[in-house]
């Protein structure tokens, strides 16, 4: 059975971080809780945040990590219930917004995160009295303000997904001016994030017309801007661009991701140093060589329709030109330049096996493959 939903409403354009009052009235936000993190507050963003807000009492927690975790989920849950919030906005890229759907559960529901945690069976208990939440991203890769899932680490140190339709922010401000600032490197590991999102969506097997179409349609943006927006950051059209092929990656990946994510959650929980959009490109190439024998058992042509979309000539042109993509955005030549060895390859492996991603890739893995996988992203 096919499941289709599409419910965010989102503010998009130039200046939409001017909307966010608007927004709080309509969604009900009397006193938010503001979520981010020490860069987006060094870049001058949070004030913008604030100074849009004109004058609606709020507090702030502005320490989410880079990869968050239930131990900041937990400080800013408790500022919210101290300082008597009754909704958040998170400003910030996906860490912070991932953050700030771990405190709408934590505000608002019993127990430890991992309770919660899809892998635990917790999505049917997460409620409809999570906080509501307005999404502000400063980066275009995750697409975290329109998505119901949210990446956390927990006490445990086990980077879960959390994904309940509650989760998915009542409102979406995506202001591509606020993406002028990103420093080049971060601006191609989130984009290529948001084009991982819209190739292992597309690649996935599950019934999804719609999500489909999304996803292919966010690859051509994506695929066609990344380089501009990364070599000359205040390119208002390709921020616009990248921003969009970020959104629509994450409205069409609620029909599932596959190895590529279950390879670098597993991996980025076992080293949270690691950037996950990084990890996403490192390990594009060698997974989309994996889907090819599923793609022509399929008889979909979905590395055809990719390739195409990218302007190439054919499916199997993919790989070399994402690792000729990493290259001149200049992202890590592999998992090796990462400082990643072979005696992690057994950890990362079972955290993967497990990972809520793993189900839903078109090709089924066993730990052999992902052996196979890792050592050929080395």
């Amino acid at each position: 059975m096919a499941f289709i939903n599409y419910v965010t409403q989102i503010q998009f354009d130039f200046g939409a971080i001017q909307l966010l009052r608007q927004e709080c009235e309509r969604v009900g936000i009397a006193k938010p809780l503001i979520v981010s993190d020490p860069g987006v507050k060094a870049a001058g963003i949070l004030q913008k945040a604030v100074d849009a807000l004109g004058g609606l009492p709020h507090a702030v927690f502005d320490q989410t990590p880079s990869n968050p975790t239930e131990a900041a989920v937990r400080a800013a849950a408790g500022i919210y219930r101290t300082q008597g919030c009754d909704g958040l906005i998170a400003v910030g890229g996906g860490s912070a917004i991932d953050c700030a759907k771990g405190v709408a559960i934590a505000a608002t529901h019993e127990g430890p995160l991992s309770y919660y945690a899809t892998i635990e069976g917790g999505s049917p208990r997460i409620g409809a009295h999570v906080a509501p939440l307005i999404a502000v991203p400063t980066t275009s890769g995750t697409g975290s303000e329109v998505a119901r899932g949210a990446i956390i680490i927990v006490d445990d140190h086990r980077k879960l997904g959390f994904h309940s339709w509650h989760l998915v922010p009542r409102a979406a401000i995506c202001d591509p001016e606020l993406t002028y600032g990103l420093p080049p490197l971060l601006t191609a590991a989130t984009g290529m994030d948001a084009i991982a999102h819209c190739m292992e969506t597309f690649m996935a097997s599950a019934f999804n017309p719609p999500a489909d179409g999304i996803a292919l349609e966010g690859l051509t943006r994506g695929w066609a801007h990344i380089e501009r927006a990364t070599r000359q950051g205040s390119d208002g059209e390709a921020r616009r661009q990248l921003m969009s092929a970020s959104m629509q990656g994450a409205m069409a990946f609620q029909k599932g991701l596959g190895c590529v994510h279950s390879l670098s959650h597993s991996l980025g929980g076992i080293n949270p140093r690691l950037h996950h959009g990084t990890l996403n490109a490192m390990f594009l190439p060698a997974v989309v060589s994996f889907n090819a024998e599923a793609d022509s058992v399929r008889r979909e042509n979905r590395l055809n329709r990719m390739a195409h979309a990218m302007g190439l000539a054919s499916g199997s042109d993919i790989p070399a030109a994402i690792r000729d993509m990493n290259a001149r955005l200049g992202l890590p030549s592999g998992l090796a330049a990462m400082g990643v060895e072979r005696a992690q390859f057994e950890a990362v492996i079972a955290g993967a096996l497990k990972d809520h991603c793993h189900a839903s890739n078109p090709r089924p893995a066993s730990p052999q493959d992902y052996e196979q996988l890792l050592a050929g992203s080395l």
